[in-house]
Formats: C-alpha cells, structure tokens, sequence
C-alpha cells in the first residue's frame, strides 16, 4: 500500500525521510491483499500497563521472552495491520504526525557507546538511566490504534519477523521507531541491524496465533514462511 505524503522531511543524521502528514485520500494498492489471523499484545513486553519495557534486548532474546510466554513475535506485516487498524491510517491515530499523542520527538542525547556496552553492569545501567525517555505502557491514551494496540509508534523499537530475508538482521526487523527524531509510522521497517543487535532504545512486543472460530469460510489464511 503506498500513500501520498503532504508535508516531508530528511533527516541527514539518520538518512531518512520523515512524513509529518499524509494525504486522507485511499492509499493505492501495490500489492495483493490477503488474511491473517492473529493476537497482538495490547502493550509492548511484558504486556501490562504501567510498566515498562526493557531495552538492550536483541532478536534471539526478545524471541525467548515471547516463547516463554506461549507467544511469539510478531510477523511484519502483522504488526503493520495492528498499528494501521480498519481504516489503514499511516500512523495508529491517524494522518498527521503526533508528539501529543505517542512518546516521540525527544531531543537526542549522545550515548557513550563505552559506557553502554561497559561490562561493569554499574556503569551500564548508569548510562542507560542518562539516556532514559521512554515512558510507562499505556502513559500516552492518545498512542493507540483502531484495533486498540497501544504505543507502537515511539517509546521503543520492536523487534519483528520478516517475510522474507533483507538487509543486515536476514530474517530480523525493528518497527515503530523509539522516542527521538525517527519516522514512527507504521510501514517503515529498520532492517539495517544484526540479529545480535542491542542498543538503548530497541525491545519487543508479542504475538501469538490465533483459532479460527467454528464454521469459518472464506478466503485462505496467509501462512508465513517456513
């Protein structure tokens, strides 16, 4: 699906192109629609509100907490279909970029890499409380889509499942962007880091597949790849 940006920017420091509002008219299909069926968490890991996330968390790893918790990550363009909702806005509340209503558009803090990777876990989490905006689950009510997914866009990156290998992390994507300068929209996927990738900011939110109710008819279920 592709749609029609009114107001752009790029952003040299992270060589992107940030849209800042959409066009309301129908976004043109470019590719096939199909069905999934799914449960997403309401809230990003561990799915309650008012806590909050943990970071520094990689691919391999956010796939263990969701498994330890009978679920799994969630496949791309499942998140996409959550954050998007039934009418398919660009953002989860809408078309018009947003730092009322998700945690995003905080002023960027220099990490020291040193200091974040510092195996003294004192110094570690020193610097992650210096680098800290993110904010509780649930904290922004504005931050939530039409299928009443919450915080997708901002606060933190999430780790996903691609349909099919790209970029640096093969089979591993991040969506949503954290709480800085970023795109924090619903398509856009960040496939340029390694499976093993940690950083301040990046954490997960979980899936898990769900039953098809007794009777169904209709066209066939998207399954993933194998």
């Amino acid at each position: 699906m592709r749609r029609t940006c009114l107001d752009d920017e790029y952003s040299k420091s992270n060589k992107i192109t940030i849209c800042h509002k959409f066009a309301k008219a129908p976004a043109r299909c470019i590719g096939e629609e199909r069905r999934e069926r799914f449960c997403i968490d309401e809230y990003e890991y561990p799915n309650q509100k008012g806590a909050r996330s943990p970071v520094m968390v990689d691919f391999y790893d956010a796939m263990a907490l969701c498994a330890e918790k009978g679920k799994r990550l969630c496949w791309e363009s499942e998140w996409t279909a959550a954050c998007e909702g039934p009418d398919k806005t660009p953002f989860p509340y809408g078309y018009d970029r947003s730092p009322a209503a998700c945690n995003i558009e905080n002023p960027w803090i220099k990490p020291s890499l040193t200091k974040l990777y510092d195996t003294n876990t004192a110094v570690a989490n020193a610097e992650l409380t210096r680098l800290d905006q993110g904010v509780a689950s649930g904290a922004k009510e504005g931050c939530v889509s039409g299928f009443g997914a919450r915080d997708q866009t901002g606060n933190v990156d999430e780790w996903v499942m691609l349909e099919r290998k790209r970029g640096e992390g093969g089979w591993a994507g991040l969506k949503g962007g954290a709480w800085g300068h970023v795109r924090n929209a619903c398509r856009p996927v960040t496939t340029s880091h390694a499976a093993e990738f940690t950083y301040y900011f990046v954490s997960l939110r979980c899936c898990a597949d769900a039953k098809p109710p007794e009777g169904e008819a209709g066209a066939a279920i998207w399954k993933p790849p194998p």
